[in-house]
């Protein structure tokens, strides 16, 4: 007791009204997050997990898309899928997009992006010049190089007759219109990834190009030992974004070549569209949506444990 007569009362640090506060601040807190995160879980459970689990069920189904589907078949639709040779073809196409997609479309964006990523004038032109495909929409890119495709009326006909030879009929070719589909996506999206880099290459420090300078290393062993290395967080996403985009491959391929010439040209989501939409048989186009979809989640979380486990 002071002088004054008041009663000072000490309260011990691990007193139940100090373990209290702390309670109520982590609910707090937690309340907080959980009001942040609802909407997107909200969201996302609307928008992929119900239709995920949707297109399971309807997989074990045949069904045409009216009604309620009530011809159960089991695992019969995935059993056609894997012994159709149409399928087997989209596979092997899909394979190739992503490894032209990996071995072409990336080293050419990042070729350009050391070409311009100084913040030049004449840099920031020739950025806008190859960055123009990625703008352009999917569909129209897909008609512009139908019609510089074609045989008869095409810019490569028209090219093919003015130095005197016969006009290639590309599209029209099972052997050569796959060609044409890659060719037209590394041209569609290598502006894209060049982006990217030069998003990366920005990042690097000066001070760190100067050091390997002083040093004597040249300019190979400068990219090799310095930008590289440096540069790898945006090539694992720019390789990320690459494949997962060529898992999915449509809206160039459709009106390029629709799939064809004899379904020389489906992709995994054209095979879908083609053979399961466009045909009422959504049991097994939903059987198709659902291997995709495993095989993207796949490549995503083996992706995610073996090249972004360091990453931030």
């Amino acid at each position: 007791m002071s002088g004054t007569g008041a009663i000072n009362i000490a309260i011990p640090v691990g007193s139940p009204t100090r373990r209290s506060d702390k309670r109520r601040l982590a609910l707090g807190r937690n309340l907080a997050a959980g009001g942040f995160l609802a909407p997107a879980t909200i969201l996302f459970t609307v928008f992929v997990v119900l239709p995920v689990v949707e297109a399971a069920w309807y997989s074990f189904y045949r069904w045409n898309g009216y009604g309620i589907p009530t011809d159960w078949v089991g695992w019969r639709n995935y059993l056609t899928l894997f012994n159709n040779s149409v399928f087997a073809s989209a596979a092997w196409n899909t394979a190739l997009v992503v490894a032209v997609s990996l071995l072409v479309q990336l080293p050419l964006g990042l070729a350009l992006a050391l070409m311009v990523a100084r913040n030049s004038r004449s840099s920031m032109i020739f950025r806008t010049i190859f960055f123009l495909p990625y703008v352009l929409g999917e569909v129209a890119a897909g008609l512009i190089w139908r019609f510089v495709f074609d045989g008869n009326v095409g810019l490569m006909a028209a090219a093919a007759r003015k130095i005197g030879i016969e006009a290639p009929f590309i599209l029209a070719d099972p052997d050569l219109a796959i060609y044409a589909v890659l060719t037209v996506v590394v041209w569609k999206y290598f502006g894209f990834h060049m982006m990217i880099y030069i998003a990366g290459l920005q990042d690097i420090p000066r001070e760190m190009r100067e050091a390997a300078e002083i040093d004597g290393a040249s300019r190979w062993q400068s990219l090799r030992y310095v930008i590289l290395p440096m540069l790898w967080p945006a090539i694992r996403i720019s390789i990320f974004f690459s494949v997962v985009g060529a898992l999915q491959l449509f809206d160039v391929v459709m009106p390029l070549t629709g799939g064809g010439p004899s379904n020389a040209t489906h992709t995994f989501v054209t095979f879908q569209y083609t053979f399961g939409i466009t045909r009422m048989n959504i049991g097994f186009g939903s059987a198709m949506g659902v291997v995709i979809f495993l095989i993207c989640v796949t490549f995503t979380l083996l992706y995610r444990r073996f090249v972004m486990r360091d990453a931030g």
